[in-house]
């Protein structure tokens, strides 16, 4: 019945039937071809990397569940990277706070160390078989140089400066800070086994050249040294990496990463006086810029590439430095995952099908970017996970919603479902990232696709992305696929859109209700997950070609799976 009402929806909608003015006429018909004869190199899932704010979100109900999900949506080990993992407080969780008390003085001003809560947090990740990026931070109180205040009490609306208190000061005493850091990672090893703490990523502090970090750029360079140097004191097989800088295309943050850059080169080492601090990988973060147009919301990707681009630009102009990963460590549409739609409304994209265009076309581009400037990406991070106890589809950017699953979980269950080396994909129709920075999105729809191929199987994504969220007519395509190597192949087509893969459209359908009953959220956790279009079928492939038609609505994402 939900699905039904679901689907009456998206016709009314995809004919332009309801109120609304059509976004952009009838795309012309286009077909994308795919050669799996043709491998382009390995695909990197840079797509299993998730991250949140709040820590002690990690281990209640819904964030032990969406760990289970997101652990299991990958044929890899899935990377999470939290926030506030040394802050002090008694592991309450808030809308952009997070504690573990994790490190406190005696009256003598002696070390007294206490990993209850962040091994709680660590034994979810471990256990699930996902790695932590482990953030040495933030700045526990009775280490930093300006403890009060200490803990803020943010509200979305609120002035978001005011969430920078004591835990974003540098310490008074680097080499107890440097001590504290050597103690996680040897209670680290104790715990799990040098072997496993190895596959780990360490990272130093989240976007320094902004207020997270109340020192000078000279203060983060000096913590980072002793950091690195306590890190590989505990573990000298450890990775460490930095500096989380946000907005590479911005002046002064480009100006910091490549300070950054150049002091870990050819920098004095402020524990050792040599030349050059070990950097084992590159973070930078990379964001859009959502708004309000005419009533309606326009996202902006042009501003998130720029980022990528001028972050791979810099990372490549340092020859000692360029092979080194690179982690996106936030590649998000904004900046503020905890500002719902009631305060920010031009976050209303995060709910819906527009989220989930965006999401592939977004992460469909990034091996061509990497190549494009010869660099290194291991990974791009989705800062989304979940928030306890808010209402249902408070327009947050997460990935579900009171344990239901929204649409945009599901492309990362698609990218999951991709197999084998990345094989050419012809699209004449196709935007280029150049478009896309022009705004180009605007005036014409992005029509994509990417596409994986080994011995057996061929997985092809397909997204139909808008930049304005207003309805829009499908487009109508052609996916041909050459160089399978079968006479016949099995065709599974799974789908993201009004009617499919989308507990938020089941959930209006509803009349949108705040108390849900329990057959209400069985239904409604049912069709949050990813669903197939049509039942799998056996087609015909003469010659180890095959042609599919198939209608993808505005802002839709397809899986087509090809196995033989």
């Amino acid at each position: 019945m939900l699905v039904g009402v679901s689907r009456a929806l998206w016709l009314l909608v995809g004919l332009g039937i309801g109120g609304g003015s059509v976004a952009c006429a009838q795309p012309a018909p286009t077909t994308i071809t795919v050669d799996v004869r043709k491998p382009l190199g390995p695909l990197p899932p840079v797509w299993a990397y998730f991250g949140y704010d709040e820590p002690n979100y990690t281990y209640l109900p819904d964030g032990q569940r969406l760990l289970t999900e997101l652990a299991a949506l990958s044929p890899v080990p899935v990377y999470v990277r939290a926030h506030n993992l040394l802050t002090t407080g008694d592991g309450t969780p808030a809308l952009k706070w997070g504690s573990t008390n994790a490190y406190t003085q005696d009256k003598k001003g002696r070390p007294v160390y206490d990993w209850t809560i962040v091994d709680r947090i660590f034994d979810a990740y471990v256990s699930r078989g996902m790695k932590p990026i482990a953030q040495l931070g933030f700045m526990p109180e009775a280490l930093s140089t300006r403890p009060v205040p200490y803990r803020h009490h943010w509200q979305p609306g609120a002035d978001y400066n005011t969430i920078y208190t004591g835990w974003a000061y540098p310490p008074t005493d680097y080499k107890k800070w440097g001590e504290l850091v050597y103690q996680w990672v040897r209670h680290s090893v104790a715990r799990y086994g040098a072997a496993e703490v190895a596959t780990w990523r360490w990272e130093l502090w989240n976007e320094p050249n902004i207020g997270y970090w109340q020192g000078t750029p000279e203060e983060y360079n000096q913590l980072y040294d002793y950091t690195e140097a306590a890190v590989h004191r505990a573990l000298p097989t450890a990775t460490l990496g930095g500096p989380e800088t946000t907005g590479p295309g911005w002046d002064k943050a480009a100006t910091y990463l490549r300070g950054f850059l150049a002091h870990c080169a050819s920098g004095k080492n402020y524990v050792t006086g040599k030349t050059g601090t070990r950097l084992d990988y590159i973070s930078f973060h990379a964001k859009g810029a959502p708004r309000l147009v005419e009533g309606h919301v326009r996202m902006n990707m042009g501003a998130q590439f720029g980022d990528i681009e001028e972050g791979f630009k810099i990372v490549s102009s340092f020859p000692t430095l360029r092979q080194l990963p690179i982690i996106i460590g936030e590649n998000d549409p904004e900046g503020c995952a905890a500002c719902g739609v009631q305060t920010n409304p031009e976050n209303a994209y995060r709910n819906g099908t527009l989220y989930a265009s965006y999401t592939a076309a977004v992460y469909a581009r990034l091996a061509d970017l990497a190549a494009q400037y010869q660099v290194n990406l291991a990974g791009a991070v989705s800062w989304s996970f979940e928030f306890e106890n808010q209402p249902w589809f408070a327009g947050y950017r997460d990935l579900a919603t009171n344990g239901v699953d929204k649409p945009v979980l599901n492309v990362f269950r698609m990218l999951g479902l991709m197999r084998g080396a990345r094989v050419a994909v012809a699209n004449p129709a196709a935007l280029t990232v150049a478009d896309i920075r022009a705004q180009a999105q605007s005036q014409r729809p992005d029509v994509g696709a990417l596409a994986t191929a080994d011995a057996h199987s061929a997985t092809v994504l397909l997204w139909h992305y808008h930049s304005d969220d207003l309805p829009a007519p499908p487009a109508e395509t052609t996916l041909a696929l050459g160089g399978l190597a079968a006479e016949k192949v099995l065709v599974q087509h799974y789908r993201i859109d009004q009617a499919h893969s989308n507990a938020y459209a089941a959930w209006q359908a509803l009349g949108s209700p705040q108390a849900v009953t329990p057959a209400q959220r069985q239904a409604l956790e049912q069709a949050g997950q990813l669903a197939l279009l049509t039942s799998p079928a056996w087609v015909s492939t003469p010659g180890g070609r095959v042609a599919l038609p198939l209608t993808l609505p505005s802002q839709g994402v397809s899986l087509l799976r090809l196995s033989w």
